[in-house]
């Protein structure tokens, strides 16, 4: 027999030889073939355990060189191995620090391919950070058939972004509240997410962009704290088991496809936030439970000084992502979640680290990210990369390919610092309200290449950029040194809640205004979770380990800030059925800006003002079609001025209605475009710190 049971002489299970493909667990007829790649190792160990919490495994079949293993690859196949089979592998080589070897066969080890990973009630993480140390509570994997589904005829919705407009959210924090209204077992799970979809529907969101959702390790993350974020993965295939309402079953997978199912029901796409830029093992004294344990040196990027991880990411490592198993893996994770889970796109966390080669330099063309693009199983996949890394790595504007779209850095951090009333913004954001032509013109791209926000998971949400001049974490425990120090807000007097109505108001008139832009720039506009109704984190712009009331969804508060919710909605509204005719979606940025579409005028007509100390701008933009216009007027001042009013447009005469006043209350500061009243003035006043938006009909001077 090529393979000796080492645990018992009796077994459940017939070992054969197996295959080297496919990689990782692959459920067939009479059992399961299981593959892993390790080039170092001596030896490997597939081991069979009866329950989840279990230290030692009820069998081990260790892998015989001479004939179960091809190049690099290891594998067995067991005959009676069935779906939810818990197992797990052990890893022999040399401990080699000096050479990147991290080898410790004393560990459990994750297969990378697995679509389960199952945790012990006695997991610690602090205990896999010692070498040599066995008889742990270690994560475990499970046998999954993930064709054991029925998809109900479900497609994908393949919404262009032209009409995409994104919902930032955080899986668990969307229904953790009390008050959400969720049942308790569903509460923060992918189901109690489904519950909440006629809210999503009704706000008018097109695709949910989720936070982190493959298995995380939560105890990453401070003493006393936890890891709420999830940018800490264990897994690149397997769904966080903290989202099932049923943790450590195979029922995670199937709420996860539920929840896509529901979503596309509804015409909701559905982009995964991903990570594959680093993991959850850390730095050289991180645990060891994956990568670590089963090629060191194949998986990360490590310094001259092989002992030591380059750390791109931030957190202590970065994955090698270049080097052609990591890159192999990568794909095929994303061929999982598209072919497999039905996901629609992804957003590439920290994305410009996959630009670099195996040493850490920066390529020309990287061959993961050509990969992508290019695989056919991908196309008309939406990808957004997040076009930085934490090593000063900066590609907003020149991440590379045709189908990449970009989140826009510059568009919060400008669209802030002008509405706030810096000097020397004007010309800055004007550049990002026309889809940002200084960094995305020359490539030719549509408009949409820019995905526009001013908030995001992480940072102040706008209720914070409005109240907090200062950000507060001092709840991470990390002595207020985390997070950003420059968050371009203004608490206009008081820091933090007040009771002050006067600078309540303006706040509110400030997020109504930060909405405006946002939404009806060119662009892909993202909006975060609880925007839309004054969702506060309390000052905190690094809450990734705050998984309680400072990150959670407060659904009380779209009762009390229906007033909001109503203005987000109808601007979302106004987008998409925004007068574009279909040459219109075809238009790159370029030709859109070529065209004689958008006046620029100040506080009179045709007379912009571009000083450094201009705080005031007004625009036209007149239709494709040629038959509706809109003038924007924006005041970022702390004083009111008084703005002409075009007389005529395209050389004929108009009639103006008031669609927007963002100083205005509620329901008068935003109406559906019947309701809009006339402007019977050739000038409109507009308050301190407020955008006014007037419409009208060029042809037939009525609406």
């Amino acid at each position: 027999m090529f393979i000796r049971n080492i645990q018992s002489e009796k077994s459940r299970f017939n070992p054969l030889q197996g295959q080297s493909f496919p990689i990782g667990p692959t459920l067939m007829e009479g059992g399961v073939n299981f593959c892993i790649f390790s080039k170092h190792a001596t030896l490997v160990e597939l081991l069979i355990f009866n329950h989840i919490n279990e230290i030692y495994p009820a069998e081990v079949f260790t892998l015989n060189p001479k004939y179960n293993k091809t190049y690099h690859y290891w594998h067995i196949f067991l005959e009676g191995a069935y779906e939810g089979l818990i197992y797990a592998y052990r890893i022999h080589g040399p401990y080699e620090p000096e050479n990147g070897h991290f080898f410790d066969s004393s560990k459990v080890i994750l297969d990378p391919y697995a679509k389960a990973v199952v945790i012990p009630e006695q997991y610690s993480r602090k205990a896999h950070t010692k070498l040599g140390k066995g008889g742990l509570h270690s994560m475990k994997n499970v046998i999954v058939d993930i064709n054991n589904y029925d998809w109900d005829g479900d497609s994908h919705p393949r919404t262009p972004f032209s009409r995409t407009v994104i919902y930032e959210m955080h899986v668990g924090g969307f229904t953790k509240h009390p008050n959400s209204g969720i049942s308790p077992e569903k509460r923060g799970t992918f189901a109690g997410l489904v519950e909440k979809i006629p809210y999503l529907k009704d706000l008018g969101i097109t695709a949910v962009e989720l936070l982190p959702i493959f298995q995380f390790d939560t105890q990453d993350a401070p003493p006393g704290m936890i890891n709420y974020w999830g940018y800490s993965p264990v897994s690149f295939f397997a769904p966080h088991q903290g989202f099932s309402t049923e943790p450590n079953s195979l029922k995670v997978l199937d709420e996860f496809r539920d929840m896509v199912k529901a979503l596309h029901n509804e015409g909701i796409e559905v982009i995964l936030d991903v990570v594959f830029n680093h993991t959850a093992e850390n730095k050289e004294d991180g645990p060891t439970y994956s990568f670590k344990g089963i090629d060191n040196s194949i998986f990360y990027i490590l310094e001259k000084d092989k002992s030591k991880y380059k750390n791109y990411s931030g957190t202590g490592n970065t994955l090698n992502a270049n080097q052609s198993i990591v890159r192999r893996m990568i794909l095929s994770a994303l061929h999982f979640w598209v072919r497999d889970m039905h996901v629609d796109g992804f957003r590439f966390d920290l994305a410009s680290i996959l630009s670099r080669d195996e040493r850490g330099n920066p390529i020309e063309n990287p061959p993961i990210l050509w990969d992508i693009e290019s695989d056919p199983i991908l196309a008309g996949t939406k990808l957004i990369a997040e076009a930085w890394d934490a090593a000063g790595l900066y590609q907003v504007g020149s991440f590379i390919g045709d189908s990449w779209k970009e989140w826009n850095g510059k568009f919060r951090d400008d669209v802030r610092s002008f509405l706030r009333g810096d000097t020397g913004k004007i010309s800055d954001f004007v550049t990002r309200v026309i889809g940002s032509p200084d960094i995305y013109a020359a490539k030719n791209r549509e408009a949409e290449q820019s995905i526009n926000f001013v908030s995001c998971h992480d940072g102040f949400t706008l209720m914070d950029v409005v109240s907090y001049n200062h950000k507060n974490n001092l709840a991470n425990n990390e002595g207020n040194r985390d997070g950003n120090n420059e968050n371009f807000s203004y608490n206009f007097g008081i820091e933090g809640p007040t009771n002050n109505k006067l600078i309540n108001r303006l706040r509110k008139r400030q997020i109504k205004n930060f909405h405006v832009i946002n939404i009806l720039s060119l662009g892909a506009p993202m909006i975060l979770m609880g925007d839309e109704v004054c969702r506060s984190q309390q000052g905190n712009n690094n809450a990734y380990c705050q998984d309680n009331e400072i990150s959670w969804f407060d659904w009380d508060l779209v009762e009390k800030n229906q007033d909001m919710f109503r203005f987000v909605k109808i601007l979302i509204q106004k987008r998409l059925m925004r007068e574009t005719s279909q040459r219109g979606f075809n238009l790159s940025l370029l030709e859109f800006l070529q065209k004689p579409l958008i006046e620029w005028h100040g506080i009179r007509i045709g007379q912009p003002d571009w000083r450094k100390n201009s705080h005031a701008i007004a625009a036209t933009f007149s239709s494709l079609s040629g038959q509706m216009a809109m003038h924007y007027m924006v005041n970022a001042y702390v004083e009111d001025l008084t703005f002409e009013l075009p007389k005529q447009v395209n050389d004929s005469p108009i009639r103006w209605k008031r669609w927007i006043d963002t100083a205005k209350d509620s329901p008068h500061d935003i109406a559906q475009w019947k309701d809009s009243p006339w402007i019977m003035e050739t000038q409109y006043h507009v308050k301190a710190h407020s955008i006014v938006i007037a419409m009208g009909s060029i042809k037939n001077n009525g609406l």
